[in-house]
């Protein structure tokens, strides 16, 4: 009797799009991925996360060790700690690369990976439980200040009260152009929603809505002037335009 084979688990996707999965089991992920069609675009999802990552991070760790790094001297600290320091000096050197307007400035405006990077954010931090946000809305004046002032514009945070949907907190996220505002909100079924407010350095002015989607996560973005918005949910495409234009309107008064 042929024994039932076992279940396809999270850590096995992850290993999968990392290539660490070997023969049969690969053969077996890719049967699962062919039947299982909202499996598979997680698996694609996951892919983009790591092409984006790659793109951000590997000029940094490409870049010449410097030479006072790798040249043994007497008397000094152990080969361990050698790859030690090598190591934080490419830390080091990640962090400026984000920190730096240069950078950013950089970077040519890419509206589709403005929206993925919206949906990425909504898919890393919603599912937090205990750390979704760095500032809680109860600190909401000292979020909208802090925020404000790290993306060099004037703030307003929405709510969605109204609409049943309760602001939770937000956090200062890197962006493609820049600093990111991010806000999160919840409902009473725990349903959360993401807004990620972005500067936008070329000015444009009011922008219609669009509409971009990865997997379950939907997202509709817009221009406003010096800012760009994107919201972001697990929520019907009518459902979430209903929220975004609430959101337009607050915004607008």
């Amino acid at each position: 009797m042929t024994e039932p084979k076992p279940p396809i688990l999270e850590s096995e996707l992850h290993a999968y799009v990392d290539r660490q999965l070997a023969n049969p089991r690969d053969a077996e992920v890719e049967n699962y991925l062919a039947a299982n069609p909202e499996e598979g675009q997680k698996v694609r999802f996951y892919r983009e996360i790591n092409e984006t990552l790659h793109k951000l991070f590997d000029p940094v760790l490409n870049e010449p060790v410097p030479l006072s790094l790798l040249s043994p001297r007497v008397g000094s600290a152990s080969r361990p700690r050698q790859l030690a320091g090598i190591v934080l000096a490419l830390a080091v050197g990640a962090v400026a690369g984000w920190s730096g307007r240069g950078f950013y400035a950089s970077r040519p405006f890419n509206e589709l990976d403005w929206a993925r990077n919206a949906a990425m954010a909504h898919l890393v931090y919603s599912p937090e439980r205990r750390h979704a946000v760095e500032v809680a809305a109860a600190e909401e004046q000292h979020l909208v200040t802090w925020l404000s002032r790290r993306l060099g514009s004037p703030l307003k945070v929405p709510h969605l009260t109204k609409e049943g949907y309760d602001l939770v907190g937000g956090r200062l996220l890197p962006g493609d152009q820049g600093p990111v505002a991010h806000f999160m909100y919840q409902d009473a079924n725990g349903q959360r929603l993401t807004l990620y407010v972005r500067t936008d350095i070329r000015g444009n002015p009011t922008t219609a809505f669009r509409f971009y989607e990865q997997g379950q996560v939907r997202v509709f973005y817009w221009l406003d002037g010096q800012l760009g918005y994107a919201l972001s949910g697990e929520v019907k495409k009518d459902e979430l335009l209903r929220l975004a234009g609430a959101i337009y309107h607050e915004l607008t008064k």
